[in-house]
């Protein structure tokens, strides 16, 4: 940070994509050395000032505005305008930076998923639009350049979820990423059909679900219970929603495999189900916790055992519906290793 934070005094704005830990959880951190204007929609909004909330120093003067969906900032010399997309998020957003050299897009994260569950599809009009006015440069998400084809819609994991629960007999649990609110509710959705409830456990999944009712994404019938009420509820009728996929050593999941849960104790047949993907880096402290479930003699199920997860991140095709739609000068993937512009250029 330490080249933008010497310059500080010419930085206009700090404009977030969307909500993600990745792209906003170290703002509360960083932003005392640039003391700068923060945009962002209003779910990101909403769960940036929980986060702020949380007790990080010298942030007490910082102001949050919030952007409407399809809305634009203006920070003189620039005018930012925002595109909606889908992501793995409410609320993710390219950014179109209009410079009086000419325009510039950041992507963000994002996919082209037809059937996203919660917000609006990717504005395809709105992307053709910027491509047919002119782009110097596209700056975008790379993360599944090598993955070919395009990477599934969350309305075909709801429905191989829910084949999948219905199989089970016993307690179930499904770990996924916290802030994947359409999973979430995929997740309630799936437990709902099996005549299950659903129990959301872990501090962030219930701020995510905090943040989604804020800002109208959580309908007013869709209720999650908490692990202590869940307690005298039959095996074949709970479903525990939980923090951990990653393996973080004091998420609720990891808790639960050393033992040492309040609330929760697995037993010889439960299921748990990773509705998530191994983030590159994290594989020992995954398969760590895989052996210590396994241990207890439950069945842990992955996306290479049943389709229970898609990514948030365009495949290939998608990449390259992308850049017919934007046709920019200059390309720079986020990732900046040269196998991703490699990829890229083909």
């Amino acid at each position: 940070l330490s080249f933008i934070a010497r310059r500080k005094e010419g930085l206009v704005g700090l404009v977030l994509t969307h909500a993600h830990e990745d792209h906003l959880g170290a703002v509360p951190y960083l932003w005392p050395q640039l003391r700068c204007p923060v945009f962002a929609t209003p779910f990101a909004a909403a769960l940036l000032r929980r986060k702020l909330d949380e007790g990080a120093e010298g942030i007490e003067d910082m102001v949050i505005t919030e952007v409407p969906l399809e809305g634009t900032i203006d920070l003189d010399p620039f005018r930012i305008e925002l595109i909606t997309l889908t992501h793995s998020i409410p609320e993710p957003n390219a950014l179109v930076v209009h410079t009086p050299h000419g325009a510039i897009m950041h992507t963000g994260d994002w996919k082209l998923d037809p059937d996203p569950l919660i917000s609006e599809p990717t504005d395809e009009d709105a992307l053709q639009r910027i491509g047919d006015e002119g782009v110097l440069a596209m700056v975008c998400d790379s993360t599944n350049v090598f993955q070919p084809g395009t990477s599934g819609s969350e309305a075909d994991v709801r429905r191989g979820l829910t084949e999948l629960i219905s199989e089970q007999s016993k307690r179930v649990v499904v770990t996924t990423f916290a802030s994947n609110l359409a999973r979430l509710l995929t997740i309630h959705e799936t437990a709902t059909a099996n005549g299950r409830t659903c129990v959301a456990v872990g501090r962030s999944m219930w701020r995510i679900l905090d943040c989604a009712r804020e800002t109208g994404y959580l309908p007013p019938n869709v209720r999650f219970l908490g692990d202590r009420d869940a307690r005298g509820l039959p095996d074949d009728k709970v479903l525990y929603m939980m923090t951990g996929c990653q393996g973080e050593t004091n998420a609720a999941l990891s808790r639960v495999a050393d033992g040492n849960h309040p609330s929760i104790e697995l037993r010889n047949g439960d299921t748990v189900i990773f509705s998530s993907k191994i983030i590159p880096g994290n594989e020992k402290t995954i398969f760590n916790l895989i052996n210590r479930l396994a241990r207890l003699n439950v069945e842990v199920i992955t996306e290479k055992d049943r389709f229970v997860h898609v990514s948030g991140h365009p495949n290939r095709d998608e990449l390259a519906r992308m850049y017919q739609l934007i046709r920019p000068q200059i390309a720079v993937p986020v990732h900046g290793e040269l196998r991703h512009i490699r990829e890229h250029a083909n």
